[in-house]
């Protein structure tokens, strides 16, 4: 039977699990780098919503602000999203027992 040598093994198993644990870390890293680039389109939608909020205020009309290429970004959002959460829901009706 072979000797077998701990701390080499050991040494070996380390080193498995350093790389397995640099993947995960690299995995973290990218996620809350999404989550936090989310948070900032968030900030920033919030912002462009009060902009032309603001523009309308000051006189501009959502007609003179669409010839400028400048549409309520938010409200075609809105739109998309109802869109996407109905037919969500489409299949979940169509699968229920009658």
């Amino acid at each position: 039977m072979a000797n077998l040598d701990i701390e080499q093994t050991r040494n070996q198993a380390r080193a498995l699990l350093d790389s397995r644990i640099e993947s995960v870390t690299e995995l973290v890293k990218t996620r809350q780098r999404i989550t936090d680039l989310k948070d900032q389109l968030v900030a920033a939608e919030r912002d462009d919503k009060r902009a032309y909020v603001q523009a309308t205020r000051d006189g501009w009309s959502a007609e003179e602000l669409k010839k400028l290429g400048l549409e309520p970004a938010a409200v075609k959002r809105r739109r998309t999203t109802k869109r996407t959460t109905e037919t969500d829901q489409e299949p979940a009706t169509a699968n229920t027992p009658s």
